[in-house]
């Protein structure tokens, strides 16, 4: 029986530490490892969705592992060798009712 299994990508997680003289937010990044997330192809829905609403192109979605609770919202996330960014909202499945390890999924884009 084959197991199913994600990888190890990296969260940078921004949080806002003050302004600088001109008004502008100054970010702590802190990198956080996340393991066992999967990585697939957005539905043809969820690409004219993104496009749509804000702009933008999901290039894959990102299923993260029951019991985590960083915050995946506009986060730039490291996969593959190369940068992306998570765009939109996180949709998230009632834990207990979602049989595999994954509850939650955000799309990402290539972030240049």
């Amino acid at each position: 029986m084959t197991r199913i299994k994600g990888i190890k990508i990296i969260l940078v997680s921004k949080t806002e530490k003050g302004k600088d003289p001109f008004g502008n937010a100054i970010y702590d990044e802190k990198q956080i490892e996340v393991e066992n997330v999967l990585v697939g192809q957005p539905t043809t829905d969820d690409i004219t969705n993104s496009l749509t609403l804000y702009g933008k192109k999901a290039v894959y979605t990102l299923a993260i592992p029951k019991g985590d609770t960083n915050n995946w919202e506009n986060q730039e996330v490291w996969f593959f060798g190369q940068r992306w960014r998570t765009i939109g909202k996180i949709l998230q499945g009632i834990e207990y009712l979602i049989p595999l390890a994954w509850n939650k999924k955000v799309l990402v884009e290539a972030y240049e």
